[in-house]
């Protein structure tokens, strides 16, 4: 069993982006800029902003936080979305999910420029995404798929089953593994699909993205399969100084025997969500300086 270090390689793909910021300022050219936007104070999205302004710092990047309490209405958000899309030193933002139940999602991600959506949520993307035309991909699926070239796992013609079908990972996630670059047979799977864990057994490529705490048991996984943990769910844990930990979506000490290659929660697929966040901003910054 091979331990895939999501830590390690986003710590290269950093450098190199590093390098060609350098590239960028030595021009005489301003460096990419990246704004978050941070709505309420959930602890996930604390951690997860602080990480993304950390990253940014680490390979160059200019870095924006913009706050609101949880009681900011929507159309206060969606004008500071507009103002964003048209501030032409800013190369790409990311409004922080989840945001509060009486702001749409939906909305919000449709306000944004997607030209500036480098978390590869809006429409425009997902569809030329879909249609194998160059946009800014969903960062999750990114990173995945750049995690399985840069350990040079077989992909093409294998089995690949995804557990979940959420429009930030399992769909987008669908779609990429599929194009020509990868070439796996993709099956979704959710809560209505029959006889899971037969499919879930059959699979070469297993990847969780459920959002439920070791889901998936070692009598789903087959002997030699890869399995990719996209699950990051806060559990009770009195026993840390956080008084919580970070729960994958897999099972690990039960899976990991039978795994020609597994992630580890943390320090698998997170770190590269992150970094594929960068690569993003990058392109978008080649585009716009």
């Amino acid at each position: 069993m091979i331990l895939i270090d999501g830590k390690k390689t986003a710590d290269e793909i950093k450098k190199e982006i590093a390098e060609a910021v350098k590239l960028i300022v030595s021009t005489g050219k301003r460096p990419p800029h990246l704004a978050a936007v941070l709505i309420g104070h959930d602890g996930g999205s604390e951690t997860y902003v602080a990480f993304k302004i950390k990253d940014c710092e680490e390979v160059g990047f200019r870095s924006t936080l913009i706050r609101f309490e949880d009681d900011v209405t929507e159309p206060e958000l969606i004008a500071k979305v507009h103002e964003l899309n048209n501030d032409d030193d800013l190369d790409g933002f990311i409004v922080q999910l989840p945001l509060p139940k009486h702001i749409s999602e939906q909305k919000v991600i449709e306000a944004i420029d997607a030209r500036k959506d480098v978390d590869g949520f809006h429409p425009e993307n997902v569809g030329r995404l879909v249609l194998g035309l160059p946009a800014f991909l969903s960062a999750t699926p990114f990173g995945i798929v750049e995690l399985l070239k840069r350990y040079q796992i077989p992909t093409s013609g294998k089995n690949c089953v995804i557990v979940g079908r959420s429009n930030i990972v399992g769909r987008p996630l669908s779609i990429l593994m599929s194009q020509k670059a990868v070439n796996a047979t993709v099956t979704v799977a959710h809560s209505q699909t029959k006889n899971l864990k037969q499919v879930c057994a059959e699979a070469d490529i297993l990847i969780a993205a459920l959002g439920s705490p070791e889901f998936i048991k070692a009598d789903m996984v087959k002997e030699g399969a890869v399995v990719i943990d996209v699950g990051t769910t806060r559990v009770n844990a009195p026993d840390t100084k956080s008084g919580w930990r970070l729960k994958g979506d897999v099972k690990f000490d039960e899976v990991a025997p039978k795994c020609s290659y597994i992630t580890p929660v943390p320090g698998g697929v997170g770190p590269m969500t992150r970094v594929s966040l960068l690569q993003n901003t990058l392109l978008a910054a080649s585009r716009n300086i």
